[in-house]
């Protein structure tokens, strides 16, 4: 793949995807529980969300990084206008993304069945909302559209997909498909089975990202393996947690480096999974400089060259994102 033509899209519009740098593929900016904008104890101050998020960003940039990715889909605090200043403001590309799930997260409106008989959502539907949201822009709430959704994010119930939620990822498929932005999904209880049903409507394995692979259930089944054998993205995408869910980034490191041994370290991506700034839940406060200030010194310390480096921060997220 040449490079010169591809772009990536972000906030502020169509980037090179060379431009990009260093990459977080699997980051949230601004993560708001629906509801808590209305909730007495929550308070919203715009001035100050953007201060933090600037800080968090410019942090990030110091330390070598270029982009950052909002993975969280359309209704979790999803504030397009803010991440247009922040990109101006700090020189951070933001790719932010289309997308739900898992079903428990979706508004009224997503679950209540449109039809007679009653029926859930189909994947055209979500199909056609995530699409519309890529190629006429992300909608900002009964004013507007702006820039165009940099991929498709979506989730499934952790235990384990439901029918709307096959719907959801079916959708996003469909949208990857027609758009060529990529997809990028977190696993219910089986990784390798929800990624089949993303492929199953055809889309290169090539354009998916399966994150949360550094779960302990996902590591204990060789669920990384499996995905990457299978073509697709694996994204360690909780660098710096640690918890009763997760492995330990020394865990991380080893099986990063086996992923390479094994031949496929062009389809490792690496994230923290961090809440820049998180209401109405606890906010994963790592800074978004940590795989860079801290877990690349452990990969280079388990032997990955500058090289292994290059190609799991920079080149491979630049290919995965690029619009095809």
């Amino acid at each position: 793949m040449s490079g010169k033509s591809n772009t990536v899209n972000t906030v502020l519009g169509p980037v090179p995807a060379e431009e990009l740098g260093v990459v977080s593929v699997h980051e949230a900016l601004l993560s708001v529980v629906p509801g808590a904008e209305y909730a007495f104890d929550v308070t919203i101050d715009r001035a100050e969300i953007f201060e933090t998020l600037a800080a968090k960003l410019k942090d990030f940039r110091a330390h070598g990084g270029g982009t950052i990715v909002d993975s969280t889909g359309m209704f979790h605090g999803r504030d397009v206008r803010l991440y247009e200043t922040l990109s101006r403001a700090t020189g951070v590309h933001i790719v932010a993304s289309t997308g739900q799930g898992p079903e428990e997260k979706l508004g009224g409106y997503f679950l209540t069945p449109q039809t007679n008989p009653p029926t859930p959502w189909p994947a055209e539907k979500f199909a056609d909302l995530f699409t519309k949201e890529v190629t006429e822009g992300m909608v900002v709430p009964r004013v507007e559209r702006r820039g165009a959704a940099g991929l498709v994010a979506t989730t499934a119930t952790p235990e384990g997909m439901t029918a709307t939620d096959e719907s959801l990822f079916r959708g996003a498929a469909r949208t990857a498909l027609s758009t060529g932005v990529a997809v990028s999904l977190r696993y219910g209880s089986d990784a390798v089975h929800d990624l089949d049903v993303v492929l199953d409507e055809k889309l290169p394995a090539d354009r998916v990202v399966v994150g949360g692979l550094d779960r302990k259930d996902a590591v204990a089944a060789g669920a990384p393996l499996e995905i990457v054998r299978r073509g697709a993205y694996v994204a360690l995408d909780h660098v710096g947690v640690e918890d009763e869910a997760h492995i330990t980034d020394a865990e991380r490191v080893a099986l990063v480096a086996d992923l390479a041994r094994a031949g496929f370290g062009d389809r490792i991506l690496l994230s923290s999974n961090a809440i820049g700034v998180a209401k109405g839940h606890p906010a994963a406060d790592l800074p978004y400089s940590h795989i860079l200030t801290t877990f690349v010194p452990l990969l280079k310390a388990q032997g990955l060259g500058d090289e292994d480096v290059q190609r799991i921060l920079v080149r491979n997220p630049r290919v995965l994102l690029s619009v095809r």
